[in-house]
């Protein structure tokens, strides 16, 4: 089951794409949007980091962090974050720990592959509490950007 609004935020400590851990608790006293994304380098994934990458300015405007995470490596992160010229963290999720307590996870997921992040958009606030949730089933569809800013807003 996915986390709903109104729940405290699970926290976690995760391995950035420059190898260092982040602890959610690093980000308290503001706003944090976190993105779950299936996996590097595919398409709609791309698509929805390169749309909070270009909306970034907004964010930060709104003393809001911007978190991505994927259970793909550290090292496919730090290179898809190069490519893409992504301003904010890449964490690694590869013990699916993170996943697995926001309830945004694919037990099994295509190419018979298991313990995949789901795409999974987030917005707390400064006391880290879950005023936006949405976790999508399909991994084509992109989350909702317009409602995640007025979240955060």
């Amino acid at each position: 089951m996915s986390i709903q609004t109104g729940q405290p935020a699970p926290q976690f400590k995760l391995v950035s794409s420059e190898l260092k851990e982040v602890s959610l608790s690093d980000f308290k006293g503001r706003k944090v949007v976190i993105h779950f994304f299936p996996m590097a380098f595919t398409g709609v994934c791309t698509t929805q980091l390169c749309t909070m990458r270009d909306n970034f300015g907004y964010y930060e405007g709104l003393n809001a962090q911007i978190l991505g995470i994927s259970v793909d490596s550290p090292f496919t992160l730090a290179k898809f974050k190069e490519e893409n010229n992504y301003q904010f963290p890449l964490l690694s999720d590869f013990n699916k720990e993170a996943s697995s307590a926001y309830g945004a996870i694919y037990e099994k997921f295509a190419f018979g592959l298991k313990g995949v992040s789901k795409r999974a958009a987030f917005v707390l606030d400064e006391d880290q509490t879950v005023v936006y949730a949405e976790v999508l089933e399909n991994a084509g569809d992109l989350p909702n950007f317009e409602a995640i800013a007025e979240k955060v807003k």
